[in-house]
């Protein structure tokens, strides 16, 4: 009898999360034989595009860079072997604003096509307190509740419980080398600067070593060329420092 296939589900926010944040994990088990797939929850139609934002003459508008960046993320994902995408559409930084059970039903129904074993995630601070990723990570976490719950509507799979969810959680000598390359890393709401704070070691429960694909995740995020003045400063830091990252 043949031993199924295992599977892992990534539920992020924007096109190039997969990856900057996650890439060496789904390099890495996607060349396992692990069957990856990605759940995205906008097209990133608001960001900057070569540097320059919205208002500005070289930018493209926000569906043609919306149609940039989803043939940017499919490029990306074939890099990492990432066999199965979906995009929810969502408004690019109104995610916070969603209606939460429409997001949720959305990605357990999802969660219960697909059938993973395992799901990651944005942790609850979104990184960096980014309200996207806090949102993202909010509605990954209910989802998986609601995938299992079979009085949960989500359309027409059965229900299907995970049996494992992970959160991205960088120690302090890893955001050390991210903000090597990016300096601080910020975000801004409601007036209020958020600043990324290290998890300390003793509350990380995994570590997943993945410096052997740094390659393959660089060449993923070089999939993203609309974003790419934003990871401009990683073409100058070591190969010792893209494995840490």
């Amino acid at each position: 009898m043949q031993t199924p296939r295992l599977k892992l589900m990534a539920v992020l926010a924007h096109p190039d999360d997969e990856s900057l944040g996650f890439g060496g994990v789904l390099a890495r088990y996607g060349d396992e034989g692990v069957e990856t797939s990605l759940v995205t929850a906008k097209r990133g139609q608001r960001g900057r595009y070569r540097g320059h934002a919205s208002e500005a003459p070289e930018h493209p508008g926000e569906e043609a860079l919306a149609s940039i960046r989803e043939a940017e993320l499919y490029a990306a994902a074939q890099v990492l072997g990432i066999g199965d995408i979906s995009i929810l559409d969502y408004r690019d930084q109104f995610l916070d604003q969603a209606d939460a059970r429409e997001a949720i039903r959305q990605i357990a129904g999802h969660i219960r096509r697909v059938r993973p074993h395992a799901v990651i995630a944005f942790a609850p601070d979104g990184a960096y307190g980014h309200p996207d990723h806090i949102a993202i990570s909010q509605f990954a976490t209910s989802a998986v509740v609601a995938a299992a719950d079979v009085g949960f509507d989500a359309g027409d799979g059965a229900a299907h419980t995970v049996s494992k969810v992970y959160y991205l959680a960088w120690p302090a000598s890893t955001w050390a080398v991210y903000e090597e390359a990016f300096r601080k890393l910020v975000s801004h709401v409601d007036g209020v600067e958020r600043q990324a704070t290290p998890w300390p070691d003793w509350a990380l429960t995994t570590v997943i070593d993945a410096r052997h694909y740094w390659k393959t995740v660089w060449k993923a995020a070089s999939c993203h060329q609309s974003q790419v003045t934003a990871y401009a400063s990683l073409k100058n830091v070591s190969e010792a420092s893209h494995e840490a990252l």
